[in-house]
């Protein structure tokens, strides 16, 4: 399924006509497993975590771009799928289900020169926010955030007690705070082409969320343990 609440931020300090790659992994929080207790609505350390995961990225689909497209409006990784199938050959991020992750947010300057290799520590920026830290659930535990869901979805206007667009502005789903990525570096960045959404995804997402509004099947994991192309870029969690 699709990461929700998704990702999005406002890129400032990037060279306009430089190239950048954007991209997102997923490390553990800690080595723990977790429940959730509905009396008394908290996680729960429940064991130790299960194996890792395979190691993943996920490249925004914009990538390379120049730094002038990235910065001109908020970048939204809302392609990113994540999965708990251990077999998954879609290229979707893989999540211990239960378990507790830290989404990275990476910059990657596209370096022309021939010798870019020897720049590889000065051509990247990582961002973490620790508010976006997260635990990766099968099924939604918490019924506000299906309720959130259902309400930032446009194909569910029927599951809804009232439309959000009658909602004062600072109520409404969608304003959340956004995350602010400074990649205050002499370095630039790139991004491919915007690709819109499909039909065939418009569909899919309908189906989606009529299912979950409708109590039906079941939130997949959500979550992602990657570990980026190089050393350079896959520090793990202090």
């Amino acid at each position: 399924r699709r990461m929700f609440p998704t990702f999005q931020v406002k890129i400032f300090g990037m060279d306009p006509m430089a190239d950048y790659m954007l991209l997102m992994d997923f490390v553990p929080v800690d080595d723990k497993r977790y429940r959730y207790a509905f009396h008394s609505s908290s996680w729960l350390v429940a064991g130790k975590a299960d194996p890792a995961t395979p190691g993943r990225v996920h490249y925004h689909p914009d990538s390379p771009a120049k730094g002038a497209q990235w910065m001109k409006q908020i970048v939204s990784f809302d392609k990113l799928k994540l999965t708990n199938n251990l077999l998954d050959d879609n290229g979707h991020i893989i999540l211990n289900s239960m378990h507790r992750y830290q989404p990275r947010f990476h910059v990657v300057y596209v370096d022309p020169r021939k010798d870019s290799e020897k720049y590889a520590e000065e051509n990247f920026k990582t961002f973490v926010f620790e508010e976006t830290r997260f635990t990766a659930v099968t099924a939604y535990q918490n019924h506000r955030i299906t309720q959130l869901k259902i309400a930032s979805n446009p194909f569910a206007k029927g599951f809804r007690d009232c439309d959000p667009e009658d909602w004062p502005r600072n109520h409404r789903p969608g304003a959340l705070p956004l995350m602010s990525a400074f990649a205050r570096s002499r370095n630039p960045v790139s991004s491919p082409a915007h690709q819109n959404g499909t039909e065939k995804d418009a569909a899919e997402s309908r189906r989606e969320y009529e299912r979950e509004a409708a109590g039906g099947t079941p939130l997949h994991a959500e979550a992602a343990h990657q570990q980026l192309m190089s050393r350079v870029l896959s520090p793990a969690l202090p």
